[in-house]
This record gives C-alpha cells, sequence and structure tokens, in this order.
C-alpha cells in the first residue's frame, strides 16, 4: 500500500517556502480550475479594542496570501476564507468585521477576489457526523470542493494538539461546540473531534508553525519562533507530523488515537512518507498542561504561593470553550485578591466547571460557573451555599456578583476594562524581541 506524503519545510522566503512545501507532494495538483477552495484559518479568538499577541495562537496572514497566490496561480479563482471566531455573543458581527480588516483579509478581497466569511453570518446544515446529536455544519463549507484547513502549529490544554482536525471545529456553530465538550464517557470531545472532516468532499492541511505555542490554544501560553511548514492531502498524517514536532507521541493525543482507530492506520508514522525536513532534526518539546496539585483541586502556582481555604478543580474536557474563556479572568482575580489578604485563608470557597465536577462535601461556598453546572448541581445535597455564575456563558456582571459574596469587591469598570483592554498588557514581553514580527499577521 502506498505510503501518505507529508512535506516539511523550513519557513525562509514569502510565497517561495509555501511554494516548495505545496509542490513537493503536488498538493493543489488535483484542485480544477472551476473549484470551489474554502480556507479556514485559525482565529481561535479577537480582541478589536488592543492589541495582543498573536504568536502561535493565530495562522499568520503571511502564509494565508502565500497559499491564495497558489491557488490563483492555477487559475483557481472561487476561493473563500472563513472563521467563525469565539465570541460572547453569537450576534457579534463586529469582532469579526475587524479581525478580517486588521488581518489583511479584505485586502485580499481587493486584490486576489477571495471572498472572507464569518460564518456565523451564513446558514448552517444540520448534519450527522456520529457523535449522537445533529451539529450544525457551515454550509459554505460543506459545498466546497475543497477545504484547507490552515491551523497553527499548537497544544491545547484539553485536546493536547490543535491542528488539522481540532481547527475544523470553527465551522461549526455555538451550540455544536457545546455539544462536543460531551460528558458522554466514550463521545466525549476527543471522540467527537476526531470526527469533523466526515462530511467534507475533500480536505486539505497546511499548518502553519511560524510560531509554535506552548500550552495552547489562548495568547498566555509560551510562543518560539520555528519557521516550520507542514502539508498532506491526508489529514491525519499531517497532524501526526505536527504532534511529533511539538515533541508530543500521536498516541498521546486522544483524537488522533480514534481518528487512526477509525481509519485502520498505525501510530507510528510507519505508513507516512516525509518528504523535505526530518522531523528529529526539528521536533522540541511542548508542554500542554496546566499543572495543578495532586489532588487535582488547586493550580500549582496557587499553591506555591500559598493559597488556603480555597478550592479551585482542575477543568476536563466537558468544559467548552465559553466557559473556559472568563477561566483565566477568575484565577487572575483570585489571586490579586490572595496577595490583598495577606495570608488570611479563604472560607472554604469551592469552584466547579464543566459537565462532570461534583461538590466536595464541608465546603462553605460553592460556586458553580456556567450554566451547565448549575443544571447539574443547583440542588446537591452536598452545597451548603450556592454562588451560581450563570449563564451561556456567564456574563462579567454575574462574576462580579459571585465574588461579591465570598468578600471580593470587583468595580464593574475594572471587569469591563479586563475584557476590552486585559490582553494589551501581554504585549510587553515582547519588546525588543525581533524574532516576533507582527507583519506575519499582516497582508501589505
Amino acid at each position: 500500500m502506498s505510503k501518505s506524503k507529508v512535506s516539511v519545510v523550513k519557513y525562509e522566503k514569502p510565497l517561495e517556502s509555501v511554494r516548495k512545501l505545496v509542490e513537493s507532494i503536488n498538493l493543489f495538483d488535483g484542485i480544477p480550475k472551476d473549484a470551489k477552495v474554502f480556507i479556514k484559518p485559525n482565529i481561535v479568538y479577537w480582541n478589536r479594542f488592543t492589541n495582543f499577541p498573536k504568536y502561535g495562537v493565530l495562522t499568520t496572514s503571511r502564509i494565508v496570501e502565500d497559499v491564495v497566490v497558489l491557488l490563483k496561480e492555477r487559475g483557481i479563482d472561487d476561493i473563500s476564507i472563513g472563521e467563525g471566531i469565539v465570541t460572547g455573543d453569537v450576534k457579534d458581527t463586529e469582532t469579526a468585521a475587524d479581525a478580517f480588516e486588521k488581518l489583511g483579509y479584505n485586502v485580499l478581497k481587493e486584490r486576489y477576489g477571495v471572498k472572507p466569511i464569518n460564518t456565523f453570518e451564513h446558514p448552517f446544515e444540520k448534519i450527522d457526523l456520529g457523535t449522537g446529536f445533529n451539529v450544525k455544519f457551515s454550509s459554505v463549507a460543506l459545498a466546497a470542493d475543497v477545504v484547507i484547513s490552515l491551523p497553527a502549529l499548537k497544544t491545547h490544554s484539553q485536546a493536547v494538539v490543535t491542528l488539522g482536525f481540532k481547527n475544523l471545529k470553527g465551522l461549526i456553530n455555538q451550540a455544536s461546540r457545546k455539544k462536543f465538550h460531551s460528558a458522554d464517557p466514550e463521545k466525549d470531545l476527543h471522540y467527537n473531534v476526531a470526527q469533523l472532516p466526515k462530511k467534507l468532499k475533500k480536505v486539505l492541511t497546511i499548518i502553519d508553525g511560524l510560531y509554535t505555542l506552548e500550552r495552547g490554544p489562548a495568547m498566555d501560553g509560551k510562543p518560539h519562533r520555528k519557521d516550520i511548514l507542514v502539508a498532506s492531502s491526508d489529514i491525519l498524517s499531517a497532524d501526526m507530523v505536527g504532534s511529533k514536532l511539538l515533541g508530543i507521541e500521536p498516541s498521546d493525543v486522544p483524537h488522533l488515537l480514534q481518528a487512526a482507530k477509525d481509519r485502520k492506520r498505525p501510530m507510528d508514522l510507519s505508513d507516512i512518507e516525509v518528504i523535505g525536513e526530518k522531523i528529529e532534526d526539528l521536533a522540541s518539546h511542548h508542554e500542554w498542561d496546566f499543572i495543578y496539585n495532586d489532588a487535582g483541586d488547586l493550580p500549582l502556582p496557587f499553591q506555591r504561593i500559598g493559597v488556603k481555604g480555597l478550592k479551585y478543580q482542575k477543568y476536563d474536557s466537558s468544559l467548552c470553550t465559553y466557559c473556559s474563556g472568563i477561566n483565566g479572568t477568575l484565577l487572575l482575580i483570585i489571586k490579586n485578591a490572595w496577595q490583598a489578604r495577606k495570608g488570611e485563608p479563604f472560607d472554604k470557597v469551592e469552584f466547579l466547571n464543566g459537565k462532570l465536577q461534583k461538590p466536595t462535601p464541608g465546603m462553605n461556598k460553592t460556586i458553580l460557573i456556567g450554566q451547565c453546572q448549575y443544571n447539574m448541581n443547583k440542588d446537591h445535597p452536598d452545597i451548603k451555599e450556592m454562588i451560581p455564575i450563570k449563564g451561556c456563558p456567564p456574563s462579567m456582571e454575574d462574576v462580579r456578583h459571585a465574588f461579591s459574596q465570598i468578600g471580593i469587591e470587583l468595580p464593574g469598570s475594572m471587569l469591563d476594562n479586563m475584557t476590552k483592554a486585559g490582553a494589551g498588557f501581554l504585549m510587553a514581553k515582547y519588546k525588543g524581541r525581533p524574532e516576533f514580527e507582527e507583519s506575519f499577521f499582516q497582508v501589505t
């Protein structure tokens, strides 16, 4: 049986490096000129109020443009670039519009006739992926003759890596994304992610590793300048090579393990031919997990600074994107509150999240984060005092009210500023580091 081919190239020059990547395995040769091509970059997050670190978090505009140029050279004119950016309000169209403008997608529209698409402004079609529920999938992507999954090369705190497969999750609607983080022990997040390409006509994968990211998928991770590009006409092969380049065995990535099982494929890359650079020459270990204490009820950094009287159970795969988005904010508030308390323990407070966690007996106050937690545990007998942060996703006003009930007063203006401009302070650590180039995320 012939082996799947995966191209691995070091990025050196605009266009020419991507050309080498694509032509080494004839990636675009089978695309007819009249094909509808849908490019799916990774824009997992966007903040229209401030500049923020995109390195390893987002697909670079540099690689997106190079892909477009190579398609246009082949006479392919029907090209869309689409994403459904995570926002607190599915009706928010301003965030996507701002992202497309600042990432240069509107320039690509003017220059090459490319169509930028906010998938939330277009229809979704109900399809059966075998997940146990009907998934609402982007009709534009389903109608495409070719979908090019164009993720960044990064790790993920729940999925271990987020590459070609996981990037396709941005093509389903908000309700389906929440359901993907299922409490079902078999058809969980990992199983569901492995099913994403099923109904697409043809998927090509190009992984953008100009920057890689440890402890992703968001901007609080640790980026590295690596200048690695990966491509394949086989999504599983591309992702297994991508995982190896991140220093993670594909067999340690549950959704890749599931995808290989579905396809009756080995996990040792024995049926893959790598063209170009050797994996071992470019691979480096990337951490993906956020470390908690042995009990799993307190982030390790909190234990190290001596936080007492508080439990914050470790997230699992059932915590959906929309609640995990506020996790960092909650932990930052707690850390600042602890420092202000100068060693005074909290009053036996516990935070619960996701769809699986249960209250610990003996706690005085139990904070239920999100509608799923509230619905599941609101009447639990082990809760002495329930403090809900309801909503799907929760609002910052609900967060403020909940913290007030445990003695932490937060001005509304503070939370509003954290939401709008809080990401901006992270840019400071990149000052004076020329390897982190903002120009990679622009089209000039």
